[in-house]
């Protein structure tokens, strides 16, 4: 494959407009001073890839609700009940994230996991690699990246589920989106608050609290921090962690969902899809599909495949094995209560120095902007951000 390098961003220029986590524990830079060249052919390939994926994890999870597999996926049993009401009311996905290996060099495009419920890389992929292009003087357009429109045209569609624009009133005859966070992240502060301009740059009058900081009751639904009501609440707080953490908050919001009235981002059934178990029944049901990894919850037999937990995050206790079972590399870490899946080992990409390059496609009603991770043999959280031009 192929990379160009460029200057990278200042330092300063990156604290001005937010983006704090620039610089790894290590002192290196977080993002890449190399831009993946992607030719158009490779970039309508993603594209096309991302939104057949999307595809088939609706019809995978509409299986898992009729046939009652949230064990399986080891979906928690006190969310079952909102992630059936968001399902049911056809709440809107705002924004997911498909991992991809290939895709360059002439390798095939296999699907890795689908980031669906909170994933990172947002603000990187829409704001930094676009601006990475202008400061080195290059066309900021040739890109595989319109995530800044889509996301707003997604919110809107909250509201129009897409009837005409001129049938609602100004800002959306005063619709409110609430957006939260934890305190102790600034990526994941700085990814919501883009989220928050981008929604009142859309049409609607929007508020920030930290998850603390929000209330909620069982009758209505949730409040900032003035007490006032919102239509939308979108957190930034993993679903799996909201049911084991939060046991109250959960019956609380469960029996919101139902008698009151603010809705919820991104909705519950999207943990549906960012269960790792879900890929077993995805090539059960479409065992032809190019995209697709053989995987199982038993080891597969006589090759390459790597272990992940089914709610594992940032690389962590994962594992590759040979096909004589030997580990070829592993990562600890705080998931290893979880149950594993085996997933047939895909090759990435390799630059000239040899490290791996995994495609991110986002997705916000269709697929709509391509950024890339660099790392080694398992991606964790010292893998670095590189954008990308096509060419």
């Amino acid at each position: 494959m192929r990379t160009q390098t460029v200057e990278p961003l200042n330092r300063a220029l990156m604290e001005e407009i937010g983006m704090t986590w620039h610089t790894d524990p290590d002192g290196s830079s977080y993002i890449g001073r190399e831009l993946v060249l992607v030719s158009e052919e490779e970039a309508e390939a993603y594209y096309e890839a991302a939104n057949t994926l999307y595809g088939l994890f609706v019809e995978a999870a509409q299986q898992v609700i009729d046939r009652q597999l949230y064990m399986q996926l080891g979906i928690p049993s006190n969310l079952v009940g909102l992630i059936e009401d968001s399902w049911n009311k056809d709440d809107i996905h705002l924004y997911g994230r498909f991992d991809l290996a290939g895709g360059l060099d002439g390798l095939p495009i296999k699907l890795i996991e689908f980031n669906a419920d909170t994933p990172t890389s947002l603000f990187e992929t829409s704001i930094v690699q676009w601006a990475l292009l202008k400061a080195n003087g290059m066309d900021e357009t040739r890109q595989f990246n319109n995530l800044h429109e889509m996301l707003g045209e997604n919110l809107r569609r909250l509201i129009t589920r897409n009837k005409p624009l001129d049938e609602f009133g100004e800002r959306y005859g005063g619709q409110k989106l609430l957006f939260s966070s934890v305190d102790s992240q600034p990526e994941e502060e700085r990814t919501v608050r883009y989220l928050q301009q981008i929604a009142h740059d859309a049409g609607f009058y929007t508020d920030f609290c930290y998850m603390h900081e929000a209330g909620f009751s069982e009758q209505d639904g949730v409040f900032n921090k003035e007490a006032q009501l919102a239509d939308f609440w979108f957190k930034l707080f993993p679903w799996e962690d909201i049911a084991s953490e939060e046991l109250e908050l959960t019956r609380m919001l469960e029996k919101a969902s139902r008698k009151g009235h603010t809705r919820i981002l991104n909705p519950a059934y999207t943990l549906l899809f960012q269960s790792k178990g879900i890929m077993k029944l995805l090539y059960d049901m479409f065992p032809d599909s190019p995209y697709l990894l053989r995987t199982d919850f038993a080891p597969l037999a006589g090759v390459e495949q790597v272990s992940k937990k089914l709610f594992g995050r940032e690389g962590a206790n994962m594992a590759v094995l040979a096909a004589d079972g030997s580990t070829v590399a592993s990562t600890g870490g705080a998931y290893a209560h979880h149950k594993s899946i085996y997933q047939e080992r895909a090759f990435f990409a390799q630059d000239a120095g040899g490290a791996n390059y995994q495609a991110g496609v986002f997705h916000a009603h269709e697929a709509c902007g391509l950024g890339f991770r660099r790392g080694g043999a398992i991606l964790d959280n010292m893998s670095k951000f590189v954008g990308h031009i096509i060419v």
